[in-house]
């Protein structure tokens, strides 16, 4: 990346597909416009998590060099997502003196007293990857949202603080270092997906994004302008697909082609057969037992959710309701079942507002790749080498540092969150 660009690039790493969007900043705040997407089948990933660094990578080395040659650009670097049940948040509290009577608060006081609330609460074989204050409190006044600037000698803060596996943060790097990639910053998918499909109305009444991804469904919660929750349910679409070719007794490839083209999530009138052709071989299935094995894992992904939103205090209390990204949200009637299965409104989410002449670029499953994208392009000033040199090398010193700035990037993500 050319030190002085204005593309920014976001990689959605997902269990089953690896997807890349490259997007053009035309002027100080202005819009993106899509100049290139690609994506590729992934292997070596199991529920989020690197299995084996050599899949992913190549994965991501497809992806790109697919968006490479339509936006005529080489990517150096992105803005790249993490996922998995590892990914978990946490309330978290802390005080600081800040100085004498005269003392206005400065950045480096809020950065000091969002590791004093840290400490003891995040193990240390995680990192933290982003710290959300919900307010602060300065010298007794309650419900301050931004203490920057003001006068006062004791500081404290109330935040969420969400945090992953060290283990799975360092193999998710090495796998784009392998394909030559530096992280500018490492976000949580569904919080990428979030960036792309809320509106700011949204986050201040209360809605929560459900990212239904191919072996895990991601949701985070938020209300009065600020991430309250994030959980992960080790469960998404290929849990469907393998239900499928269970029950139906066929192949899995068949099976998908099934629940692509025939599963409905709720409210089919009648029964019927449907046919579907593989090579020279035509199989022929019955709509209501395609209904069955859908449903019932449906009702098990959709409780689990219900059971994050328990945890997150706010099951049937968000205005705004749910909503659905992801290549699970592609499935008919999705949201009818989601209303249905949580007591909320309910609605597919896509990524609007972006300007370009990309196919497809609108679908759930292109959510979180685009969110990746708009946080990216915050980034794209930050983290670079001369000339666009790549600054780390896999197991050196340099790829450590490289990993600590992509946290601290993901840190300051919800500064930016803001549409």
């Amino acid at each position: 990346m050319q030190e002085n660009s204005r593309y920014a690039v976001g990689i959605d790493i997902g269990t089953s597909t690896i997807r890349c969007v490259v997007g053009h900043i035309d002027g100080e705040g202005g819009n993106p416009t899509i100049v290139g997407v690609g994506s590729a089948p992934n292997a070596g990933m199991r529920k989020g998590v690197v299995a084996n660094l050599s899949g992913p990578a190549a994965a991501i080395d497809t992806a790109l060099g697919e968006a490479e040659r339509m936006s005529g650009y080489q990517v150096d670097y992105a803005t790249i997502s993490i996922n998995g049940s590892h990914i978990v948040s946490v309330k978290a509290d802390g005080m600081i003196a800040v100085g004498a009577m005269d003392h206005e608060v400065n950045r480096d006081d809020l950065l000091r007293i969002e590791d004093v609330a840290t400490v003891g609460k995040v193990p240390a074989n995680r990192e933290i990857l982003e710290v959300v204050p919900h307010s602060y409190r300065l010298d007794g006044q309650d419900n301050i949202k931004d203490p920057l600037g003001m006068t006062g000698t004791r500081l404290e803060i109330r935040a969420n603080v969400v945090s992953a596996l060290a283990p799975h943060l360092h193999n998710l790097q090495k796998t784009a270092e392998m394909a030559k990639v530096d992280a500018h910053t490492i976000i949580p998918s569904v919080l990428a997906g979030a960036k792309a499909v809320l509106k700011e109305q949204q986050i201040e009444n209360g809605v929560a994004v459900i990212d239904m991804g191919a072996t895990t469904t991601g949701v985070a919660v938020f209300e009065e302008g600020d991430l309250q929750y994030v959980g992960v349910v080790p469960a998404g679409g290929a849990n469907i697909t393998n239900d499928l070719a269970i029950g139906l007794k066929t192949d899995p490839e068949v099976a998908e082609k099934v629940k692509v083209g025939h599963a409905i999530a709720t409210g089919r009138g009648s029964v019927e057969g449907i046919s579907i052709k593989d090579g020279e071989e035509i199989h022929t299935f019955s709509t209501a037992d395609i209904d069955e094995i859908v449903e019932a894992r449906l009702e098990e992904i959709f409780e689990a959710v219900q059971g994050e939103l328990k945890k997150a205090g706010r099951a049937g209390q968000l205005p705004s309701g749910v909503v659905l990204i992801g290549g699970g949200a592609n499935m008919k009637k999705i949201a009818d079942f989601a209303k249905e299965k949580l007591g909320l409104a309910a609605r597919v989410g896509h990524a609007a507002g972006l300007g370009g002449a990309v196919e497809n670029i609108e679908q759930p499953e292109y959510a979180v790749a685009c969110g990746l994208m708009l946080v990216d392009g915050g980034n794209i000033s930050d983290n670079r080498g001369k000339n666009g040199a790549h600054s780390a090398g896999r197991g050196s010193k340099a790829a450590k540092d490289s990993l600590k700035k992509a946290s601290n990037g993901a840190r300051k993500f919800l500064g930016r969150f803001k549409v």
